[in-house]
Parts: C-alpha cells; structure tokens; sequence
C-alpha cells in the first residue's frame, strides 16, 4: 500500500464513531432448545471506543449477512473493482449432516477468521447498516448472561454413582425397554430393547422420564414394560412442576391416523414461529412434504400458512381450554399434520 494511501485510510478510521465494532471473536457456543434444537455462538465484540459486550449469533445469521454484503458489495470483475466495492472474505459453506455441536465448534476457527477479515476491510464499508446491526448488541443480547444460557440446557439429575452389588435394584422404580426407541432430540434417551431404565418421574400421561447407561432424559411409556411403578408422589398428579410440555400432535395419512406427544423445553405460554413447527413436525414424522393444521370448534381442518395463523390456532386453543380435559403441561392447542398437496381432508362445502 502507497504511503498516501494509508495515511487516507488511518484519517478515514480515525473520522469513525467510537461504538464501531473492531474485533469479535468467538468464545463459546450455547445451544439453544425448544420447537427446534440448534446451537448459536457467543462472540465476544470489542469497538473502536474501548467497550466489550457479548452477542449471540447462529450460522444462518453469519449467512444472511455475507449474502447482502455480496449483493452489495462484490465487484463483478474482480480484476477492475468499482469505488463502492471490495472484495470480501470467504464464509464456510453450509453443512447439512452431522451432529449439530461438532459442526458449530468446527466452525469457530473458520468463523474467527471471516469476523477479522470482514472488520478489516475498509473504513467506509464498516458504517454499512447491516453489518452494524449484526455485531451490536441488541436488547436480547444485553439480556442474556451466561449462567442464564446455561439454565436453557437440559436439566439433569446427579445419578449417584454406586457399586453393582450396594444398588437396591428390587426397590428401585424401573422398567424394561420393549422396543429400540431413538429420540427426537437430546432431551429424549435412546432405548435398546432389553435395557433396564431406571425410573425419575412422570411427564404426563404418555411419557416418563429416566435414567440409562448413565444418561438421563424421556421416552414414551408405550415402549417400556413397568417393572416396578413409580410412587403416588412422584406421579404427574401430584408433581410440583414440570421441565417438559407436551405437544400433541397427529399425522393424517390415506391409511390412518399416527398420534405422538411431543415434549419440549419451552413453558406452555410459549408462541413457536410457523418455521420452527414445521421443522419440528418434519422430525418428528420423518416426512418432509407436509403442510400444518388445526381443527376449528366445528371440527374443521384449517390449513396454517404463516405466524399469524399460529397465533390464531393458539387463541383458538386457549377458548377451548376448559372444554378439553388435558394433562396439566400440555399445550391447549394440538397440530394436525397433512400431506402438502392432499386436499381431500378439507371440508369445501358451504
């Protein structure tokens, strides 16, 4: 670089606002649970003023951003650029198998790398609108701290660790998995038929939550044979409160009906995005081509296209609380999960 030239970009650095962003660096992934699991990262932003805050971001996000400063920014002929554009870094591509965790923390070098690269290009682009917004800190972000993030983990248990021949296996609550049962989630154990779980708690009526090869988490009662019931205390009755609620949820196929609860980490006031249930539902019926329900009072299917029909199936679910009898954490509104193209479960007639 021409001595001219610098000294241009020093003065063009020195005119920038102090809350300018001048460094961001990764330091830790959390995951975030609910209708959908995912994993995001904390970065930790420092600016040309001297102040330090934390930001949580997800790949999705880093994506977003790169895909309209390219759209902005990338000259068309790499050879001549323009006065209004730069070249600029390159973001690891999308990754769409694997274990979520290992892809986010391989990442974290890469990502590193692209936030250096992206904060030392020059001084004019780093006043562009959408590349500020990503790395301040918005009113979310300044809310969550890490202890609180760390609250949004499954909850465990402490299982004592106690010698084969001192653990009293005739007095323990327990049952025997049946059928080999591979979870949703995190939250759900992975069940291998002729496995002893040893019994936690009731979730609700369908699920129970326990323990297995020093893994603690919930699995549904129909794959399990009781061994030994859990006491009258520790029974969905007569619980204190609940870590999980339940969803339940139906697949309406030519050939019948599949009905699944679904539990998740999130209170029942909770209000999921149209985005998030249709991942959910997805996963869960293991069928991509799907479209998303509710039933009206009159017992008509209405199709969900958007979050403003989410909405109105939760206010319709919430009039209808106290005609329904349902466990005391489950959602009062249910999902109806169809065929995209199949029609015929809809009622035309006027």
């Amino acid at each position: 670089m021409s001595q001219p030239q610098r000294l241009r970009d020093e003065s063009d650095f020195d005119q920038l606002p102090g809350n300018i962003p001048v460094s961001a660096t990764i330091a830790d992934t959390e995951e975030k649970r609910g209708f959908i699991d995912y994993f995001r990262f904390v970065i930790e932003v420092k600016t040309k003023g001297g102040s330090k805050y934390l930001i949580y971001r997800r790949y999705k996000e880093f994506f977003n951003l790169h895909q309209t400063l390219e759209a902005k920014y990338s000259p068309g002929d790499l050879e001549r650029p323009g006065p209004n554009t730069c070249v600029l870094p390159s973001l690891p591509g999308k990754i769409y198998i694997g274990n979520k965790q290992e892809i986010a923390e391989s990442r974290i070098p890469e990502l590193n790398t692209y936030m250096k690269r992206l904060l030392h290009l020059p001084a004019w682009l780093l006043l562009d609108e959408t590349l500020r917004i990503f790395f301040y800190q918005t009113d979310e972000d300044s809310q969550i701290q890490p202890r609180a993030l760390r609250r949004l983990r499954p909850p465990t248990r402490k299982v004592k660790t106690v010698e084969p021949q001192k653990m009293d296996l005739f007095s323990s609550p327990r049952a025997e998995a049946m059928f080999d049962f591979r979870g949703n989630s995190k939250a759900e154990l992975n069940l291998k038929r002729g496995e002893v779980i040893f019994l936690l708690r009731r979730v609700n009526a369908d699920w129970l939550e326990g323990t297995v090869n020093n893994q603690t988490g919930i699995f549904p009662e129909s794959y399990v044979k009781i061994i030994k019931a859990l006491p009258e205390s520790d029974s969905e009755s007569n619980g204190g409160g609940h870590t999980y609620s339940c969803l339940r949820c139906f697949l309406l196929t030519p050939s019948g009906v599949e009905t699944r609860d679904v539990c998740v980490q999130e209170d029942l006031s909770i209000q999921p995005t149209y985005n998030e249930l249709l991942s959910r539902m997805r996963n869960v019926f293991k069928v991509e081509d799907i479209a998303l329900n509710y039933r009206d009072p009159e017992g008509d299917l209405i199709r969900i296209l958007d979050n403003e029909d989410v909405q109105l199936m939760i206010e319709e679910g919430k009039r209808q609380k106290g005609k329904v009898k349902r466990p005391v954490n489950q959602f009062s509104w249910e999902l109806h999960v169809t065929k995209a193209f199949d029609l015929s479960v809809y009622n035309f007639e006027a």
